[in-house]
């Protein structure tokens, strides 16, 4: 029996309700409004809890699920930017690419020219004499060993020439004029070399040469003279500030023709020597004086 349902009970013997009390007294109460008041209100409290509750538990959600993405792109990053993706070697700039400084562009100066050196009495300073020319006892060309005979030097050019090779010396401020003889077998050559301040002025003895005059072969150690009355094979040439010229025959008096080729042989041996030892006193002088700088 709930209460505030229902009827009345009647029973069937009399006028007697026994309910009446009960239902009297049910009948006068009246409902505790305060007490539905505050159940209300308490329902009330629970529903808004329970919206609270859920609203944080929402956001919650929202911020995990926010956290998980940034994670996730985090992680997407890592994973692009790891090591696997670091540049190449090749492609990171070397230290010294950074940190080195740069310099213009600086070539070094040209060597210096030997000839310089023998083409001008003011740079050719160096000690000359017959010996120093021509150093040695002996002169080995090829297959073919010369002996050094006598050596002379002097200032007065035009002594040591014949024919028109004193003028031409003269007038060209010859300063020196160096002999030596080598003589191999029955054959001699006397070597001539003559000074001048100038490459030109050597230049010039040898265009003048008139292929008639020659030097005075150079007798003695051992080498007769020879080359004074005879025919022999003579040559003039130059290189720098030297003129050199040679005189080749036999040492029994015999006449040269175009057939003794030990004759011309001996002359082209000592005109390679002379003209490379002029060369080499370039060489030297060159080096001397780029060590200086």
């Amino acid at each position: 029996m709930s209460f505030g349902q229902g009827g009345s009970q009647w029973s069937p013997g009399g006028s007697h309700d026994p309910w009446d009390n009960q239902r009297n007294s049910t009948s006068n109460q009246t409902p505790d409004w305060a007490s539905l008041a505050e159940q209300s209100e308490t329902r009330n409290r629970r529903r808004r809890l329970l919206v609270i509750v859920g609203g944080a538990l929402a956001t919650v959600g929202i911020g995990v699920a926010v956290a998980v993405a940034v994670v996730n792109a985090d992680s997407d990053n890592t994973t692009a930017n790891g090591p696997n993706a670091l540049p190449t070697t090749a492609d990171i700039p070397s230290a010294s690419a950074k940190t080195d400084p740069s310099f213009a562009p600086t070539s070094a100066p040209p060597p210096l020219d030997p000839k310089d050196f023998i083409s001008d009495s003011g740079k050719d300073k160096a000690p000359i004499s017959p010996d120093i020319l021509f150093p040695g006892s002996q002169l080995t060309q090829e297959d073919n060993v010369y002996l050094k005979g006598p050596t002379a030097s002097t200032t007065t050019c035009a002594s040591a020439v014949q024919g028109t090779l004193d003028k031409l010396l003269t007038s060209n401020d010859c300063t020196r004029f160096m002999r030596v003889t080598y003589h191999l077998d029955k054959v001699a050559v006397t070597v001539g070399v003559a000074l001048f301040d100038t490459e030109a002025k050597a230049t010039k003895v040898k265009a003048g040469w008139d292929k008639k005059s020659t030097i005075v072969s150079l007798s003695g150690d051992g080498v007769p003279t020879f080359c004074r009355t005879t025919i022999c094979r003579t040559t003039v040439n130059s290189y720098g500030r030297y003129a050199y010229l040679t005189v080749a025959g036999f040492t029994n008096g015999k006449d040269v023709t175009e057939k003794d080729s030990a004759v011309f042989a001996a002359g082209d041996d000592l005109a390679k020597s002379t003209f490379d030892q002029i060369r080499r006193r370039g060489q030297a002088q060159a080096a001397a004086a780029a060590n200086e700088q």
